[in-house]
């Protein structure tokens, strides 16, 4: 369950975002669990897309592991003070904030040109599918089915983002689109801007939406056996996602390739139809 890092990178405020919808629904202790969940991914998010030196950016993600290791050891740093309470009430793990922040400096220490499968699917499962692992502790899913639904939702949305934002990401340099989906449609060049003018660029796109809805579907049958009162957030995150990957297959991806956006009222639809139980 991403925590819409992309949207974060490009300046929307949670309160904006879909993230902030599905969180206000939920009980102070978890919502605040949450939002500090958020604030985190953010800052590590910001530092990965600023435009500061490389090795300014890798000493900054470092302090962050430097930091959540001193949290963990009962000396947490003043940025992460309030977070103990819910580390402890929650049972969030150590290693899931470090999967984060291990994705982010995917993105620092090179630009990310079309990666192989393999490579992708560990860049989704660090900056979406882990923070999903912390989030299911917090909405209270039993733990094998948590840990199912974070991987599976956790790269819908994440794969969804890279479909919605791959013009955006091509202007800063970088290519998420796989390298087996790009040489099996025939594009040899993985240079962004090339990518994403070809007229065979659909095709690779059709693929992932196809591979994106394959895991919304298992997080819906994941979803669907458990308690609706648990599911409430992460069912609106997945309904605005899903969303979003209807309007970019409607909208097609030859060039030229509009901003698809979901309207207002189809976002208080979705909230209305699962935040009340």
């Amino acid at each position: 369950m991403t925590i819409e890092t992309t949207d974060a990178s490009s300046g929307a405020t949670a309160s904006s975002s879909s993230f902030y919808a599905a969180m206000r629904i939920l009980p102070r202790t978890q919502r605040e669990a949450m939002f500090q969940i958020y604030t985190f991914c953010r800052y590590v998010d910001d530092i990965a897309d600023s435009d500061h030196p490389r090795p300014e950016r890798q000493a900054a993600l470092q302090q962050w592991r430097d930091d959540i290791d001193a949290l963990y050891q009962g000396q947490a740093p003043g940025r992460l003070r309030d977070y103990a309470a819910s580390v402890r009430a929650f049972g969030l793990r150590r290693e899931d904030f470090l999967a984060v922040i291990d994705g982010m400096e995917m993105d620092v220490l090179a630009d990310i040109l079309a990666p192989d499968d393999a490579t992708l699917d560990l860049y989704c499962d660090r900056v979406a599918s882990a923070v999903g692992r912390l989030s299911v502790r917090v909405f209270g899913l039993p733990e094998q089915d948590g840990i199912l639904l974070s991987h599976h939702l956790g790269r819908a949305l994440q794969l969804t983002n890279i479909l919605r934002d791959v013009d955006e990401d091509a202007a800063l340099g970088r290519l998420y689109l796989p390298r087996e989906g790009l040489l099996h449609a025939g594009i040899s060049s993985f240079n962004p801007a090339a990518v994403i003018s070809n007229p065979a660029l659909p095709q690779v796109c059709a693929e992932l939406v196809e591979r994106a809805r394959g895991h919304f579907a298992k997080s819906d049958e994941i979803m669907n056996r458990n308690s609706r009162r648990a599911v409430r957030a992460p069912r609106i995150m997945s309904r605005y996602y899903h969303a979003i990957l209807d309007l970019l297959e409607d909208r097609g991806f030859q060039s030229p390739r509009l901003p698809v956006r979901v309207s207002p009222a189809a976002k208080i639809a979705i909230v209305l139809r699962y935040a009340l139980i």
